[in-house]
């Protein structure tokens, strides 16, 4: 007896039909459950209106030292300066121990400090490219020598920039951001 019962649990099962309609029902489900997901997952890829404008160029042609351009990019304004003698001399005269927030927030140059060097365009300082957009909560600042310190000024909550867009009075955290730009020629500034 005590055989009998050993072979019988030692015999091999071999497939029937109901195993197959479990393998043939669970593949039919992974499709479908895959044909439903897939567009869900799809749609939060960005359009092609926004792929367009992930990059841009701007014409800086003609622009004179003290004079500000201020461009739409991702939905948000974007501050190009080109600065005159002054404001570059001003900008890097300030110590870097006077700064609320010692980080250039320079996407282009990650991990720097926030003197001027690291947050100006070029080597010269002439080219100050900055997001137009006040890190306290998203107010557009003011421009053209605006607040305390001549560079801009948030006039919504008292935030004071110099004129490197750093933030130097009032309750904004951060520096403005130095998006991605880059000189395509002497006459054209492409971000993004």
């Amino acid at each position: 007896m005590i055989g009998e019962v050993f072979v019988a649990d030692t015999i091999e099962h071999s497939g029937s039909r109901r195993d197959f309609l479990y393998y043939a029902t669970a593949g039919t489900g992974a499709v479908v459950t895959a044909g439903a997901v897939w567009p869900l997952v799809d749609q939060m890829n960005p359009s092609a209106d926004v792929k367009a404008l992930s990059s841009i160029r701007v014409d800086i042609d003609g622009m004179e030292p003290g004079t500000q351009l201020t461009v739409k990019w991702l939905g948000k304004p974007v501050f190009i300066r080109r600065r005159t003698e002054e404001e570059i001399a001003e900008a890097r005269a300030v110590a870097l121990s006077d700064l609320p927030d010692q980080s250039a927030r320079n996407n282009n140059i990650e991990g720097l400090d926030a003197s001027d060097e690291n947050r100006s365009l070029d080597e010269a300082g002439e080219w100050l490219v900055m997001m137009g957009v006040c890190t306290h909560l998203g107010c557009v600042p003011l421009g053209d020598g605006a607040g305390e310190f001549h560079g801009w000024f948030c006039p919504c909550h008292g935030s004071h920039y110099d004129t490197s867009g750093r933030i130097r009075k009032g309750p904004a955290p951060e520096n403005l951001p130095v998006p991605v730009a880059q000189f395509v020629d002497d006459s054209t500034i492409k971000l993004g």
